[in-house]
């Protein structure tokens, strides 16, 4: 025989519309939610156009085209070719600051004392280079490494 506290939890979940077996089976935290795979599977079958259950059948697979729609020619000379522009020299400029810049990081970790005055121009220099990036950098649709979706390849 139950005690009182499980039985009035019985009454109030069989008023709330419950069935006590759910709420068993389930545990507390979901009792009382709406199954939300079920719900998934009704929503494809209504955009399906189906009704009922779903149940497999024996058709084939159609396969996903996966290859690349912008396939980068790498033996394209014109792919990489010298910077032409101004813009393309300050892009080199700012990858030589960045690259300049770590090798000076590199260098000021292994020297005994380290000068503020050292540091702090290292890291201007760095700032300098990748903030120039940003200026220097081009349009995203002429970009060869990147596919339809601006996902790099």
């Amino acid at each position: 025989m139950p005690n009182r506290a499980e039985r009035r939890k019985a009454a109030k979940n069989q008023r709330r519309g419950i069935p006590s077996q759910y709420d068993q089976t389930r545990g507390r935290a979901r009792a009382g939610m709406i199954d939300e795979y079920a719900l998934q599977e009704k929503s494809q079958r209504i955009q399906d156009g189906t009704d009922g259950e779903w149940k497999p059948s024996g058709g084939t697979i159609e396969q996903a085209d996966l290859t690349l729609t912008t396939n980068p020619d790498y033996s394209n000379p014109k792919a990489f070719r010298s910077p032409h522009s101004t813009r393309q020299w300050f892009r080199v400029l700012s990858w030589l600051l960045i690259a300049l810049a770590g090798i000076a990081f590199v260098v000021i970790i292994w020297l005994p004392t380290h000068p503020l005055w050292l540091v702090l121009t290292t890291a201007i220099v760095f700032a300098v280079g990748v903030l120039s990036l940003f200026f220097t950098a081009g349009n995203y649709r002429n970009n060869p490494n990147l596919d339809e979706n601006g996902t790099a390849v």
